[in-house]
C-alpha cells in the first residue's frame, strides 16, 4: 500500500480512545476517530462513572436527610434525581464533544469500524473506508447477559439502561456483587428501593482484602438483603409482576420484584471488528490479547481500556492511551505496569483498593508484614461520627509497600497519598513523616505508617542500641 490517509486511526471514543486521539493530534500525527455514538464519552460518561457517582451523591444526601428525620416523597425525588444525572452528564459532554476534537484536527466519523486489512478500516459496512499506519482500538466493554430462561422475555436492565428508567422501582433484584453492583445497590435503596443482592460466589468484592469484605459485608447488610453462593435460575411474569426463582446454597425459592438488574460482569467489545478478517488474536473470553508495549499479535494493532482485558477502569484506559500514543505515534518501546493500579469502590463507606491484598502475598509466597489502624484511632474521624472502616498496608520486610487498602467514608480520597508514596518510591516509613493539618482524615495514613516506627524503634537490637547511645551521649 502507497500513501496512507491517516498516521493512526482510533475506533472507540471512550477514555482509552479520546486519550488516544487527543495526545496524537497535539503531536502532530494525522489522526482518525471512530466512535459508533453521536457524541464520545464512552461508557463512563453516559452509562458509568459519571451518572452513577451523580446518582450516589444524590442517594447518599437523601440518606443524611432521613437519618435527621426527613419523610420525602421518594418517587418525586427520583425524578429531580434523574434530571440532575442528565444535567452531570451534558456539563461533562462538553470536554468530550466530537467538535472539540475536530478543532484539534481529528477527524472524527460516527459508525462501527472494522478491519478489511490490518492498515485498511470499513466504516458502516463499507460505506466509507479509510487506511492507516497504526490502530489503536479502545471499543471498551459491555455487560454480560446470561441465557436464564425467561430473563429476556420478562425484561432486564443494566448499567447502561438503569438511568432511563422513568419510576422508581419499589423493589430490584441485582444480580452481581462486584463494585458496579453494590455501588447501584445502595444507591436505589437509599432512593426508596426495596434491593435484595444475588452473588454467585462464597464473598462480594471478591478482589477485595479479606478484611475489607468483613467489614463492607456487616455495613452494607444494614441496608440490602445479601445472599452469597446463590444465583438466579428463571424468570416469569404474573400479573405485570416478576417472580424469580433463586438458588441459595441447596434451597430454591422465589422472589417477588419489580425490576432485575444485571451486574454478573462485563464483555469485550469485539464483535464487529472482524479482528479473524486480519489474525488479531483474543482470549478465551473475547479480549484482545496484548504484549506490554499494549500492542496486538499484529505490532501496528494496539488495544487499550476494557477491551484488552487489563482493568475496566477509566482512570486505566486513559493511562494506557497515554502509553498508546508514545509507543504508535514516536515509536517508543515503552511498557505499562499494573502493579499499583488504585481502584475505588464508591459505596458507603467507600473502599480503596492499591496493590497486593494479604491473600494474594500469601498465595503468591510474599514474606510479608501488616499494619492496620482503625478510623476509631484518628481524631477526625470521630469528631464527624464516621469511625466505621480502618486502614491497611501489605510491606515487604524493608517496608516497601506491596498493598494499600481502606474503608471509610471518603477512602477514595485521603488514601491518595499513598498511590504518590508508591509511584515516587517511598516506602511506609516515608509516609510517617508527612505533616497533616490537625485533625486530618489522612492522619488515618500516617498513623498506620507510625506503627511501622513504633516497630523498628521498640523492637528488636535498636531500642538496646539506642539505650547504649543514650547513656553514652552526654
Amino acid at each position: 500500500m502507497g500513501k496512507f490517509d491517516y498516521d493512526l486511526i482510533v475506533i472507540g471514543g471512550g477514555s482509552g480512545g479520546l486519550t488516544v486521539a487527543a495526545g496524537a493530534a497535539s503531536l502532530g500525527a494525522k489522526v482518525a476517530l471512530i466512535e459508533k455514538e453521536a457524541q464520545p464519552g464512552g461508557d463512563c460518561l453516559h452509562f458509568g462513572c459519571v451518572p452513577s457517582k451523580t446518582l450516589i451523591e444524590e442517594a447518599n444526601k437523601l440518606h443524611q436527610a432521613v437519618s435527621l428525620g426527613y419523610r420525602p416523597d421518594y418517587a418525586q425525588h427520583y425524578k429531580r434525581v434523574q434530571q440532575r444525572v442528565k444535567d452531570v452528564i451534558g456539563t461533562i459532554q462538553h470536554h468530550d464533544d466530537a467538535d472539540r476534537f475536530r478543532k484539534m484536527g481529528v477527524d472524527v466519523f460516527q459508525g462501527i469500524g472494522s478491519f478489511i486489512s490490518k492498515n485498511e478500516i470499513s466504516i458502516n459496512n463499507g460505506k466509507k473506508v479509510i487506511s492507516g499506519k497504526r490502530v489503536v482500538l479502545a471499543t471498551g466493554s459491555r455487560p454480560f447477559i446470561p441465557n436464564i430462561p425467561g430473563l429476556k422475555e420478562s425484561g432486564y436492565l443494566t448499567n447502561k439502561t438503569i438511568f432511563d428508567i422513568e419510576e422508581l422501582p419499589a423493589s430490584l433484584l441485582v444480580i452481581g456483587a462486584g463494585p458496579i453492583g453494590i455501588e447501584l445497590a445502595q444507591a436505589f435503596s437509599r432512593l426508596g428501593s426495596t434491593i435484595t443482592v444475588l452473588q454467585k460466589s462464597e464473598n462480594i468484592l471478591m478482589k477485595e482484602d479479606k478484611d475489607i469484605i468483613h467489614v463492607a459485608e456487616k455495613r452494607l447488610s444494614e441496608e440490602l438483603q445479601i445472599h452469597k453462593e446463590a444465583q438466579l435460575l428463571e424468570v416469569t411474569i404474573k400479573e405485570g409482576i416478576k417472580i424469580a426463582t433463586v438458588q441459595v446454597g441447596e434451597e430454591k425459592w422465589t422472589i417477588q420484584t419489580d425490576a432485575i438488574l444485571l451486574a454478573a460482569g462485563r464483555v469485550p467489545n469485539t464483535d464487529h471488528l472482524a479482528l479473524d478478517r486480519i489474525g488479531i488474536e483474543t482470549d478465551e473470553k473475547g479480549y484482545i490479547k496484548v504484549n506490554q508495549q499494549l500492542q496486538t499479535s499484529i505490532p501496528t494493532v494496539y488495544a487499550v481500556g476494557d477491551v484488552n482485558g487489563s482493568y475496566p477502569f477509566t482512570h486505566v484506559a486513559g493511562m494506557e492511551g497515554k502509553l498508546a500514543v508514545q509507543n504508535a505515534v514516536l515509536g517508543l518501546r515503552r511498557k505499562v505496569n499494573y502493579s499499583h493500579i488504585p481502584w475505588v469502590t464508591y459505596s458507603s463507606p467507600e473502599i480503596f483498593h492499591m496493590g497486593l491484598t494479604e491473600q494474594e502475598a500469601i498465595k503468591n509466597g510474599i514474606r510479608y508484614k501488616i499494619y492496620k489502624v482503625e478510623l476509631s484511632e484518628v481524631d477526625r474521624f470521630v469528631t464527624a461520627n464516621s469511625t466505621t472502616g480502618f486502614v491497611k498496608m501489605v510491606t515487604d520486610k524493608k517496608g516497601t509497600i506491596l498493598g494499600a487498602h481502606a474503608i471509610g467514608k471518603g477512602a477514595g480520597d485521603w488514601m491518595q497519598e499513598v498511590v504518590a508514596a508508591v509511584q515516587f518510591g517511598k516506602r511506609i516509613g516515608d509516609l510517617s513523616m508527612v505533616v497533616h493539618p490537625y485533625p486530618n482524615h489522612a492522619a488515618a495514613v500516617q498513623r498506620t505508617a507510625d506503627l511501622y516506627w513504633r516497630e523498628k524503634l521498640f523492637e528488636g537490637k535498636i531500642p538496646k542500641l539506642m539505650k547504649k547511645y543514650i547513656n553514652w551521649f552526654r
